[in-house]
């Protein structure tokens, strides 16, 4: 059996998270720009989760689609297949997995186990953490040093709080 690439435990391989990264980063970047839009408070915390969660929904359905599309003028492929649409999907569905946490969390508030404010806040934390975390890993990717995934992690996270901030000083 072959050992691992840098000594790893197979199960602990990063290579799925590589390979969803893209849509992990920019579903957490999409979550944090619709809750800086979202005035949770006026709506709801059920009326949250929906809106959050079927705009993520949105917007990941017309990257597929535009996907396929796209793919299709490019090499002249059709584009009702069940290949095409796997293919498109699979560059898609982390996307809207970063959106099923916070979406969770605003159930949560509506079932009155934490309040608005809280949930808010949780939601946000959920995608400054993921982008935190990515960007880590991206910088230790880059070089096996501590301070470059220092770095990744300072930079990523800093999007992410500044549109979690955003959202305070809009509303």
């Amino acid at each position: 059996m072959a050992m691992p690439r840098h000594g790893l435990h197979p199960h602990l391989a990063w290579g799925p998270v590589h390979r969803a990264s893209f849509g992990l980063i920019y579903g957490a970047i999409l979550v944090l720009s619709l809750l800086m839009a979202m005035d949770e408070v006026r709506d709801g915390p059920f009326e949250a989760a929906v809106v959050l969660f079927g705009s993520v929904l949105a917007v990941t359905l017309a990257k597929i689609f535009a996907e396929v599309l796209s793919h299709a003028m490019e090499t002249g492929e059709r584009i009702l297949t069940r290949k095409a649409f796997g293919t498109a999907w699979s560059h898609s569905h982390s996307t809207l997995l970063v959106a099923n946490v916070p979406t969770a969390i605003f159930i949560i508030a509506g079932l009155g186990w934490l309040d608005l404010g809280t949930a808010t806040a949780l939601a946000q934390l959920f995608c400054i953490l993921v982008l935190v975390a990515l960007g880590a890993r991206v910088g230790w990717v880059i070089k096996h040093s501590w301070w470059l995934p220092i770095a990744g992690a300072v930079f990523a996270g800093s999007v992410g709080v500044g549109l979690a901030a955003l959202k305070y000083a809009i509303h």
